[in-house]
């Protein structure tokens, strides 16, 4: 295998290259009062310019011992309840939110140059409304939690296929089955972030900052510098 110069590699990438991103105006001005339409209309418009799975986001949360941790999630929804997300309450990151409920969510766009970021309080659905959303998905959704164990150790691939295999059988002649550890998470947000990437790097940075219910929209809006 020939080695890589990770040095040279990087410096061949360019960042939102004409042939391949569109980097919309966007006037601050024109933003709606609360961060939520704004959401959809992006989310709306990156799923339009053919940006792939849109719907993927990075979460943030801090473990039992204040360190940090992120991964990559789907979004399941995003309403006035909250954006929400779903796990298994006893994987890392289903313990971390039980330690420190406080999460942060960034989903990046780059056919768009777009990224928005969530940050605020977590709390857990039902269960009965964390069944109800993995039963409303795929059947490889179903066989993924009825797997379980996530973010245990595993001590071979054998062992994954075999429990899988059982999963997917599982799955398949119940597609009501529980899965008692699943849950439906939803994050409140108290600050929302949207980022539109300017080729003069003039970006535009509108940042949503919920406020006392004395504000009719209880939210504020805010320029932050690039």
């Amino acid at each position: 295998m020939a080695q890589t110069d990770l040095h040279e590699l990087l410096r061949s990438l360019r960042v939102w290259s004409p042939e391949l991103t569109e980097l919309r105006p966007f006037d601050p001005d024109q933003a709606p009062a609360t961060p939520l339409p704004l959401f959809t209309s992006w989310f709306a418009e990156a799923v339009e310019a053919g940006q792939p799975e849109p719907h993927t986001m990075a979460l943030a949360t801090t473990d039992e011992d204040g360190r940090p941790d992120v991964r990559i999630v789907m979004l399941h929804g995003a309403d006035a309840d909250g954006w929400s997300f779903a796990t298994h309450a006893t994987s890392r990151k289903g313990r971390a939110l039980s330690a420190h409920p406080y999460a942060a969510l960034a989903f990046y766009w780059p056919v768009l140059g777009r990224q928005v970021r969530v940050r605020g309080p977590v709390t857990s659905a039902p269960s009965q409304e964390s069944q109800a959303d993995l039963h409303a998905r795929s059947t490889g959704a179903l066989a993924a939690a009825l797997t379980g164990r996530q973010s245990a150790e595993l001590s071979s691939l054998e062992e994954l296929r075999q429990a899988s295999e059982s999963a997917w059988e599982q799955a398949l002649q119940n597609p009501t089955e529980p899965s008692e550890t699943w849950t439906l998470y939803r994050l409140q947000p108290e600050e929302v972030e949207f980022f539109q990437g300017d080729a003069a790097r003039r970006h535009v940075r509108l940042t949503y900052r919920r406020t006392a219910t004395s504000n009719a929209s209880g939210w504020s809006r805010q320029l932050l510098w690039p």
